[in-house]
């Protein structure tokens, strides 16, 4: 497997050689020349991440498909970004989103945005990032003796080597390559799975779909987390803001050579979305009827249901090294893209130098030190579940951004500047105190619509310091 490994490293490393230049452009722009077909296929890889690949089938454990609303509600959310943001990004011509405050805003405003989504985007990659490298531990490090912190600081130099010349410009070709390699694991464990229980592909259709698992919708109560309209607005609210207002997933899209390409990129990549979420979820359903053909309990973490059948080796060598491989490919494909917008936001956001090629390298080593104490930070928090902890994480950390964004297109009004970093800081604080509330007086948390509710707290500490722009 470590051979495996190694030529899939090794590969990514020749094709960043081949396509990249060292510019400043280059690393942060991609000269704007990407194609659109490929960027749209390399950005499924960066947003179904390792802890989707483990995380989604998981869920139907507790949840059965429920989570499809929430995909549904995907579609409207990048809808909105390819034909709302998506123009504003380009009629500016921006290399980091977040300057689009600076326009409408003001300076303090501008910096406030773009530290909002270098915290959130370090929390919430380094979460994705520790589940990978937990299984490689327990596939290939623990063999040799190899420590946790020895294993996270190789991957991240990994990455380094294939990120640091070119930065977006190699990412665009070396995600698409990753997502591909994902894409077939994932194929190839279903079939397995297929295989074991005695399903032909026909079957095993019939099988999930009679499954009681296999329920989509849910209208009965609006107190559940599962409720339809929650999970499709949540799913919308939550594109636009991992998407939209994300450094990181619009920097790709933002190489493309014209806002037409960009926009045809983002609605191709926005349908694709859903069937393969489909899929990981109809191999969730397959993989507890494996549990119970095998006799085998299920564990008590979702999170494990994918990881511990094929670690087991109860599906074979070949399932596990494609396992492996794949789950490498969908949070390498994460974190390279995080680290390379990450180091992109610091330059030209916070430091606000983008013409610097020393100092650009500089702040890519540090981002990548931090990014490596955020991962061994979550393995020492120990066993969680990590995809309702990225989106909860999400709901406080990314409300400000929506709140600051929806007040910079829908209003004309000036906001006194020096104010929105107490606006943005307060927000979030006030809705994990009603949440806290909530949960003392009915024994119940909100779900991830808080996003929309912090957002939306945002929106009325903005208008509350400001006033009507003079025409």
């Amino acid at each position: 497997m470590l051979i495996y490994l190694i030529t899939y490293f090794l590969i990514l490393y020749i094709i960043a050689r081949f396509v990249g230049r060292g510019s400043n452009d280059a690393f942060f722009r991609g000269n704007r020349n990407s194609p659109w077909p490929v960027v749209a296929f390399g950005m499924i890889g960066a947003s179904i991440s390792g802890v989707s690949f483990v995380g989604v089938p998981g869920w139907v454990t507790t949840t059965g498909m429920t989570y499809l609303q929430m995909c549904l509600g995907f579609i409207v959310g990048y809808i909105v970004v390819a034909f709302v943001l998506l123009p504003i990004y380009y009629r500016y011509n921006l290399t980091s989103i977040y300057t689009y405050l600076s326009h409408r805003l003001g300076r303090t405003s501008y910096k406030t945005g773009a530290s909002f989504f270098i915290v959130s985007k370090l929390l919430g990659a380094a979460a994705k990032f520790y589940v990978v490298v937990q299984i490689l531990q327990l596939c290939i490090a623990d063999n040799y003796g190899i420590p946790y912190v020895v294993t996270a600081t190789l991957s991240l130099l990994f990455i380094w080597l294939y990120t640091h010349r070119s930065g977006i410009k190699s990412l665009v070709w070396t995600d698409a390559i990753q997502t591909l390699v994902l894409l077939v694991a994932l194929v190839l464990i279903i079939w397995q799975t297929c295989h074991l229980l005695g399903f032909s592909v026909g079957e095993a259709v019939e099988a999930v779909w009679n499954d009681p698992k296999s329920q989509i919708f849910e209208f009965d109560s609006w107190a559940s987390r599962q409720n339809f309209w929650k999970q499709f607005l949540s799913g919308a609210f939550v594109v636009i803001v991992m998407t939209g207002l994300d450094q990181d997933m619009m920097q790709k899209n933002l190489t493309c050579k014209d806002l037409r390409s960009a926009q045809k990129d983002m609605c191709s990549y926005g349908i694709m979305f859903v069937p393969v979420n489909l899929l990981l979820l109809s191999l969730g359903i397959l993989l507890v009827m494996l549990y119970g053909h095998l006799g085998i309990t299920l564990p008590a973490n979702g999170d494990s249901l994918l990881t511990d059948i094929v670690l087991s080796g109860q599906m074979g060598q070949a399932v596990i090294t494609c396992f492996v491989i794949g789950m490498v490919a969908s949070t390498f494909s994460t974190a390279d893209s995080a680290l390379t917008a990450l180091t992109t936001s610091v330059c030209v956001d916070i430091i606000g130098r983008d013409n610097d090629t020393r100092l650009r390298r500089w702040v890519h080593i540090a981002v990548m030190a931090v990014f490596l104490l955020c991962t061994l930070a979550f393995h020492y928090l120990g066993n969680v579940g990590v995809m309702d902890l990225i989106y909860t994480l999400v709901s406080y950390t990314y409300g400000p951004l929506l709140g600051l964004f929806a007040f910079c297109l829908f209003t004309r009004r000036k906001v006194r500047d020096k104010a929105v970093p107490y606006i943005c800081i307060m927000s979030p604080l006030i809705c994990l105190a009603i949440d806290h509330v909530e949960y003392l007086v009915f024994a119940n948390h909100f779900g991830y619509e808080m996003l929309m509710f912090n957002g939306m707290l945002t929106f009325a500490g903005l208008w509350m310091v400001s006033r009507r722009e003079k025409v």
